[in-house]
């Protein structure tokens, strides 16, 4: 991999991905526009073909390997979303793909992956146990390590989205993205910052488990506990030997803020009330801070609606919940 990920990176990415990934939309939000008094859209990669943003890096992560790095196939640890992904990636280019994830990922995200053709591995109760299964297979198989957001092709991937929005939206003046290892934020924050550096950029996550926001309060990479959330694709840690995504989220980000579980929930309702959209908590947290007040959202704001791949029994229950 190499040391430093640049603007074009990102651009030869987008090249790259032409034609194994759809192009999503970016709508305005009416609803999210009169509570804040400014003008709100949406990113709506929750309607990627695989239901969230990870396709991007996943898939332009298996384009750039050689062929025999495909015929000795690809591992990577997941909370779900990137598993479904880079799954479906390896299916369409008939790469052997391995999954390793925590108990704490949902049942429909496992069987999702699992339904893609790739071998599922449960190990643990925490991705970085699951990550330990991930280390012993790539020295017993050989198997290519493909990691969820510490990657520069990932990374890269993912900054794809934000080329998008610039191209749609260049007047934007905030864009407010999920926070987990920092790959899409790296990725968007890159894009964003290289176009112009007063684009305010901020990530966000849920108020418990959030590796991210406690290493850069702590100024170097740390350890959390990963505990039940409804941003489970949140969870996990960042990597004590991160290598791409806290630099980068160091340098690039104007801030991080943690949202509830129930201002989670309030933004999962909203978003089917009132945007006519099925979102993850994951997708959900930039819908969140809005309506909590606590991010001034004056000018022209965009939030990266990211996932879609909730359980329905449990989006049932919140929206019941509610009423």
């Amino acid at each position: 991999m190499q040391d430093e990920i640049r603007l074009i990176d990102i651009y030869k990415a987008r090249q790259r991905l032409h034609g194994h990934i759809l192009r999503t939309a970016l709508v305005p939000s009416p609803s999210l526009s009169r509570h804040t008094g400014g003008s709100v859209h949406l990113k709506l990669d929750c309607r990627q073909i695989t239901g969230s943003f990870k396709l991007r890096g996943a898939t332009n992560a298996i384009l750039q390997l050689d062929d025999e790095a495909r015929r000795r196939g690809v591992i990577g640890v997941s909370t779900g979303n990137y598993g479904r992904a880079l799954a479906h990636a390896a299916h369409q280019l008939g790469v052997r793909a391995v999954i390793c994830m925590s108990r704490l990922v949902p049942s429909n995200k496992v069987e999702a992956i699992r339904a893609l053709g790739a071998d599922v591995r449960i190990i643990g109760s925490s991705q970085d146990e699951a990550e330990l299964e991930v280390a012993r297979l790539v020295a017993e198989e050989g198997l290519v390590r493909l990691p969820p957001f510490d990657h520069a092709d990932v990374i890269a991937g993912q900054g794809t989205a934000g080329l998008e929005v610039l191209e749609e939206l260049p007047a934007v003046d905030t864009v407010l993205v999920p926070l987990s290892g920092g790959g899409l934020l790296a990725g968007v924050a890159l894009a964003m910052k290289s176009a112009s550096p007063a684009i305010r950029v901020i990530g966000v996550s849920m108020e418990h488990g959030c590796a991210m926001h406690a290493s850069l309060r702590a100024g170097k990479p740390v350890q959390v506990e990963e505990v039940a959330t409804l941003a489970d694709s949140l969870g996990g840690g960042i990597g004590l030997d991160n290598r791409y995504t806290f630099r980068m989220v160091q340098a690039l980000v104007d801030d991080t803020m943690l949202v509830s579980e129930e201002e989670i929930a309030g933004a999962i309702r909203h978003a089917y009330d009132q945007e006519q959209l099925i979102l993850e908590g994951s997708g959900a947290v930039g819908i969140a801070a809005l309506l909590s007040g606590r991010i001034e959202a004056a000018g022209t704001t965009v939030v990266m609606a990211s996932g879609a791949n909730i359980d329905m029994a449990l989006h049932r229950r919140l929206l019941c919940a509610g009423t």
